[in-house]
């Protein structure tokens, strides 16, 4: 059966990769799996229809037969569960892979986010500067321990896994802000993580919708 994906219809990324379908197309490319994407324009978002399958009025939603899921790191733990490739066979590996994808998303996002949040929101506040100097301290913070962690390895721990997939995705997030300049291991590690060619034809696929649509 081919699962369904949800994503923007015209992404305020710009074709970057950024927004959350990126992962789920990422890890499906990753493990061979074909797949149908239902675009959604903001409104659509917020209509029942789409509420039903994320009550959120959010994106990426994944159907497959009956099973509806939502939140992006839910979706590529499904995915890695049922193909080969994205989760160690070995029990203890395949658990620290699982450790890392919920790392990526609750320990290394969150400030990231908040980074974002700042300079959109904030930025215009008197105290808009000292609040994104704080936040990307937090950041630092977290980018040193996991560039310690890391150190010269190629990937978290030994092989590619949904883990790396998740952390990359996250990281990228940080796009032209500097930081991760400061942390070389980890600009080679995002850079390698680019290089899959999943990762090519999953950026080329989104890409394709945003320029389809600013083109019309």
């Amino acid at each position: 059966m081919i699962p369904t994906i949800t994503a923007f219809e015209t992404s305020p990324d710009r074709g970057r990769g950024l927004a959350r379908d990126m992962g789920v197309r990422w890890a499906l490319e990753e493990v061979g799996q074909a797949y149908e994407v239902r675009l959604v324009s903001f409104q659509a978002m917020k209509e029942a229809a789409h509420r039903a399958r994320n009550p959120f009025g959010q994106i990426p939603t994944y159907e497959e037969g009956e099973l509806v899921l939502f939140e992006s790191g839910a979706i590529v733990f499904h995915i890695a569960e049922q193909h080969p490739g994205l989760l160690p066979p070995d029990p203890h590996a395949r658990a620290r892979a699982i450790t890392w994808m919920f790392a990526a998303l609750n320990t290394v996002e969150p400030p990231i986010v908040d980074r974002q949040v700042t300079i959109f929101v904030d930025g215009k506040e008197s105290w808009g500067k000292q609040r994104l100097a704080a936040v990307e301290e937090r950041i630092r913070k977290r980018l040193a321990e996991l560039s310690t962690h890391l150190g010269q390895d190629d990937w978290l721990d030994a092989e590619f896994s949904a883990g790396d997939l998740m952390m990359v995705t996250v990281l990228r997030r940080l796009g032209t802000s500097g930081l991760m300049e400061e942390y070389p291991n980890l600009a080679a590690y995002v850079a390698r993580g680019e290089a899959r060619p999943a990762f090519g034809r999953a950026f080329a696929a989104q890409l394709a919708v945003f320029e389809t649509h600013a083109a019309g």
